[in-house]
């Protein structure tokens, strides 16, 4: 099967280049779901590129009556971010300029529907799947005036016009995979949202954050945040509903790597997702992932220390360590300008959880990222 390539104008610089986005849209014999998938949207992490590319080669393979619905994918989908430099690395977390994360910066309907109450009531005995496309249809009308205002003759900020392009390519779909890794050092993980643990398995990790608290705007929470809101909305007025709409963040290890181990982990995670939710037909893989033993966690209860002094870290716990509170997790080897000799600082676990996270460099400035444990 091969897809319908796009190439999107997304911003003209001051040589008067221009930056581009390129959509491979797949789709299928017999209308469905679709599935909007991106990677590299912080610039440091490019892994997902990778699995981009092996679902695109795995979809060129196939049949399009193997393919329900439609999937569209959009690998680099940040050039800003991917081509910023500092000497050898690449940092591309920030919007320099206007000083905001890329992955905080996207339109979410939930903080303005004042009118939820009042819909829920008026859609209360309605079918499900109608209430679906009766919601959507508000979220885009409303949508539609940020382009009103993108199109103004003052302009706007360049974050709002990036979030317009990626979020009208993906407003309108049922799954959202958005591929990130760490900026340092990470295991693979998957983020979820409420009541969406069934599904989190079918990515075949073995650990999951689920995302109880938000940083506000990111990718995914803008997508899905209005459908849990209406959820939520339903459940107050006395009607258990649930919507068949997910929005993953797959954390694959760490930043500026290639890494081979996560690449398939990736892969094979998206393709068996596809395939549970009936949108590929993929007959060599096992239905014995339903039964994956995976451990959850919450957002909430992510722990991270940064550095109470400045100096060199040594003697750091691995990655993905299971500790104990009181537990050793690493020292600062720390100098002075006091005609003092240097001193050598044990840090130590607060509370017992998981190392999930640690920083690449290991010099740090008092305050800077050392690791991350959650519990």
């Amino acid at each position: 099967m091969l897809p319908v390539i796009e190439t999107i104008v997304l911003r003209q610089m001051a040589s008067g280049d221009r930056l581009y986005l390129q959509l491979y849209k797949f789709i299928g014999a017999q209308p469905g779901k679709k599935v909007y998938i991106q990677s590299n949207l912080h610039g440091a992490e490019i892994v997902g590129n990778a699995v981009i590319h092996q679902l695109i080669e795995f979809l060129l393979t196939i049949n399009d009556t193997n393919l329900t619905g439609e999937i569209w994918l959009v690998p680099v989908c940040n050039p800003m971010g991917i081509n910023e430099r500092a000497h050898h690395f690449s940092p591309g977390r920030y919007c320099v300029y206007e000083a905001k994360d890329w992955n905080r910066i996207f339109w979410d309907y939930e903080k303005e529907a004042d009118d939820l109450v009042a819909f829920t009531k008026s859609q209360f005995h309605i079918d499900t799947k109608i209430i679906r496309q009766n919601y959507l249809t508000i979220i885009k009308q409303q949508f539609a005036k940020v382009l009103e205002k993108i199109n103004s003759s003052s302009g706007v900020p360049y974050t709002e016009l990036f979030a317009y392009k990626l979020q009208n390519l993906s407003l309108d779909a049922d799954y959202l995979i958005d591929l990130h890794s760490s900026t340092n050092q990470a295991l693979d993980y998957v983020y979820y949202f409420r009541n969406r643990e069934d599904s989190a398995k079918y990515f075949g990790f073995d650990f999951g954050i689920l995302l109880d608290k938000y940083d506000g705007d990111a990718f995914d929470e803008a997508f899905i945040k209005p459908w849990l809101a209406l959820e939520a909305c339903f459940k107050e007025l006395g009607r258990e509903i649930k919507f068949n709409v997910e929005a993953w963040t797959l954390e694959l290890g760490t930043g500026m790597q290639m890494n081979p181990d996560s690449v398939a982990k990736g892969v094979w995670g998206v393709k068996n997702y596809l395939a549970q939710k009936g949108v590929v037909q993929i007959p060599d893989l096992s239905d014995d992932i339903k039964n994956h033993e995976m451990t959850f966690a919450s957002n909430s209860n992510r722990k991270k220390y940064y550095a109470i002094a400045g100096g060199m870290i040594q003697s750091r716990i691995e990655l993905g360590t299971k500790v104990k509170a009181g537990e050793k997790l690493y020292q600062i080897l720390s100098f002075n300008k006091e005609s003092k000799l240097p001193t050598v600082i044990d840090v130590c676990a607060q509370h017992d959880g998981l190392v999930y996270d640690v920083a690449t460099n290991q010099a740090v400035n008092e305050g800077e990222f050392v690791l991350g444990i959650i519990s």
